[in-house]
């Protein structure tokens, strides 16, 4: 056993040492095919928008939702660099959230907040049901006892191994 591991520790050392291959590489054929045209699809020109130095516009919307009680709307408005606004919002507590906001450039964004108590009617989309069960009658069945079934055990028989081998060690 110690010849194998000398014999091993040799030819790695020889290995290592570039006496011997340390391996053999398998690669796949190649194969070589014909060249394929290709022809590359046009490039679309994208139109480019001129810088606007004194960009402005306004929005604003409304929505008022008398089936669910969604209230929310907002307004806004840019004059080159200064931006003022307002929206609100009607919250889960029953409260109004108006949110007025200005941004510019010198002062940065400044938001106010203020909250205020609305009754908000929410339409009922469905009448509640009443649900009364009836009571359920419940009689046992009665149990039968079924006679008792007769069981005889089978001997074992246990047949000797038919041979033994030594054990085999392994290091």
């Amino acid at each position: 056993m110690a010849f194998r591991f000398i014999v091993m520790t040799c030819l790695v050392a020889a290995a290592s040492a570039g006496l011997v291959p340390a391996a053999v590489s398998y690669a796949a054929p190649a194969y070589h095919t014909a060249p394929v045209a290709y022809a590359a699809p046009p490039v679309a020109k994208l139109a480019v928008e001129e810088y606007d130095a004194h960009p402005q516009y306004s929005f604003a919307y409304d929505v008022q939702d008398g089936l669910t009680g969604d209230s929310k709307s907002q307004h806004e408005t840019r004059d080159g660099d200064v931006v003022r606004g307002s929206y609100s919002v009607v919250d889960p507590d029953g409260t109004k959230r108006t949110v007025d906001y200005t941004a510019d450039p010198h002062n940065g964004f400044n938001a106010v907040v203020n909250k205020e108590p609305v009754a908000v009617k929410v339409a009922k989309v469905a009448a509640p049901v009443a649900y009364h069960a009836a009571p359920v009658a419940y009689h046992a069945a009665p149990v039968v006892h079924a006679a008792p079934v007769a069981y005889h055990a089978s001997p074992v028989v246990h047949a000797a191994p038919l041979s033994y081998s030594a054990p085999i060690y392994h290091h």
